[in-house]
């Protein structure tokens, strides 16, 4: 295989777009990464000696020592070092800012206008600029003290409030799921703003928050609240609208049933063998189901219980009807192959690969690709700074204007101007 830092850039559909990427950890390395596969030359600084954060962040670590959470959110870029506070480096950084067509950063609310690279700063020197502050709670002076981290956000945003058991205490999700939900949407905020750029000429201020994300996306939950005053609480693994839409314990391990129609209860009840439950007026529609969850679910769990999670897989999805055993992670991505989603992929030159997870989105004519493997720290700074010193800076004026000067900073082929 040949090694991917050195091939040319595919012809995605970012191709062109130059990424100034301050970010670190998770939200916004998820967006950057998501850019970087769409073709976005994204270059990610560093502090100088440590680095991102999710480089220590272990166990687990490959062979080659590397941190797999750092690994999950950052193929696709290049690394330079850079301390914001030393003069030199300062002025290369807007330098490189001058170049970009978008900035990416998630410091606590102040701490880039500190080093003079706040928004209004910045876009004196590249108004063409999108710049995308992602914070944990907004920037008004009330929540800028307030460290904006996934555990503490799914806490007071009340997601934990809705999830775990009901005879325990509150449970986070397995994942950090509102970075990587504020990160998609900072994404789509990018993409807009690089849109309108189209039309107007200029970038804009793209803001995106923790707590924000999060109530939009309880979505149900959350207008439940909004526009009937309901406030939920903790239903374990059933849902408040629709049933049986829950876990259910099978001879071997949990199954999942979804019903989310009459249709497919009469289906699930003839399939357990129980076919005068559909009859039963407590379960005759979907609101006296929820009405009687707790009668509803003892009749199918005298069911369930009889046989494996894989026959019941196999049987009620043979009728429609949604189901599925609850798989670890190895079976997931063992599902995924077996249903030809292509969900693993393997990034980098043979002796130096590493395997990802793959992105899910398939375009027709300017694919994804995996062009490089997640960096190791500086390894493109060479090739960075000698870019910045072989060009002419453009000004203001030249930026506001399509430059004509190539983009790919190894000077292989041109990437395009400011679209």
């Amino acid at each position: 295989m040949t090694d991917a830092d050195s091939q040319d850039p595919p012809a995605g559909a970012l191709k062109g777009i130059i990424v100034a990427d301050f970010s670190r950890v998770l939200a916004a390395p998820y967006a950057t990464m998501l850019f970087g596969d769409l073709g976005a030359d994204v270059i990610k600084i560093e502090r100088p000696g440590s680095g991102d954060d999710t480089r220590h962040w272990g166990p687990p670590f490959t062979d080659h020592h590397e941190a797999t959470y750092f690994l999950s959110v950052n193929r696709n870029k290049r690394s330079f070092t850079a301390d914001m506070s030393a003069q030199e480096d300062h002025k290369v950084l807007l330098e490189l800012i001058r170049r970009a067509d978008v900035l990416i950063e998630n410091f606590r609310p102040g701490t880039m206008a500190r080093h003079g690279l706040s928004y209004e700063k910045v876009a004196e020197i590249n108004p063409r600029l999108v710049y995308c502050s992602i914070t944990g709670f907004g920037s008004d002076e009330a929540a800028a003290a307030l460290p904006g981290y996934d555990l503490l956000v799914q806490a007071v945003g009340g997601l934990m409030s809705v999830t775990g058991s009901s005879s325990v205490e509150p449970v986070k999700a397995g994942v950090a799921l509102v970075d990587v939900l504020t990160g998609l949407h900072a994404a789509i905020g990018v993409l807009a703003a690089l849109r309108a750029r189209e039309t107007s000429g200029r970038g804009q201020l793209v803001e995106v928050n923790l707590l924000g994300t999060l109530l939009s996306s309880m979505v149900n939950q959350s207008v439940g609240y909004t526009a009937a005053g309901a406030i939920p609480g903790i239903l374990g693994n059933r849902h408040p609208s629709i049933a049986p839409y829950q876990l259910f314990p099978a001879s071997d391990r949990p199954v999942v049933v979804a019903v989310g129609n009459d249709r497919q209860f009469i289906q699930l009840c003839e399939a357990l063998g129980i076919p005068e439950a559909a009859k039963d007026s407590r379960f005759a529609t979907n609101s006296s189901r929820v009405a009687h969850i707790d009668e509803l679910d003892r009749v199918i769990t005298a069911r369930t219980t009889e046989a494996t999670a894989d026959h019941w897989y196999r049987v009620l999805s043979a009728r429609g009807i949604p189901c599925g055993p609850v798989n670890n992670i190895a079976e997931a991505f063992a599902m995924a192959n077996d249903l030809g989603l292509n969900a693993r992929v393997t990034v980098g030159p043979d002796e130096d690969s590493v395997n990802l997870a793959a992105n899910p989105i398939t375009l027709s004519e300017t694919p994804v690709a995996y062009l490089r493997r997640p960096p190791r720290l500086g390894q493109h700074a060479e090739e960075v700074r000698a870019w910045l010193n072989s060009q002419p800076t453009p000004n203001s004026q030249t930026i506001a204007e399509p430059p004509n000067h190539p983009r790919d900073i190894n000077q292989k082929q041109p990437m395009g101007a400011h679209s």
